[in-house]
């Protein structure tokens, strides 16, 4: 129902969310449409968090020693898909579930967990 406004505002297609990793992990994807737009998705200086809307437990991007964040921060790109990985502990999140990202100013709420 946002996708409108995403687009608009933020000139980005959410992808959508998915477990990975045998649901210890969860990649959000999402495609840019007008790169000026999508710079504040991709800061790598913005902390991105997953939030599991029945828990309200706080997803974040691991760090990883010798590769950084496990989040791609290049300059976006049109028509590029870009991801981002956030750690699961405990596998909180289960496929189904409604989760709200939040990265710096960017929110999206109500994300559908496939």
């Amino acid at each position: 129902r946002n996708a409108a406004s995403y687009k608009r505002n933020w000139g980005v297609d959410i992808v959508g969310v998915r477990l990975v990793s045998s649901g210890h992990m969860l990649e959000f994807r999402y495609r840019v449409l007008d790169s000026t737009k999508a710079m504040d998705v991709n800061d790598k200086k913005a902390t991105a968090y997953l939030i599991d809307e029945k828990s309200g437990a706080r997803l974040t991007v691991p760090v990883m020693e010798k590769i950084g964040q496990l989040r791609q921060t290049d300059l976006p790109k049109n028509d590029q898909t870009y991801w981002m990985i956030f750690a699961n502990e405990g596998k909180i999140v289960k496929r189904g579930d409604k989760v709200d990202l939040s990265i710096g100013k960017f929110h999206c709420d109500g994300l559908i967990v496939d």
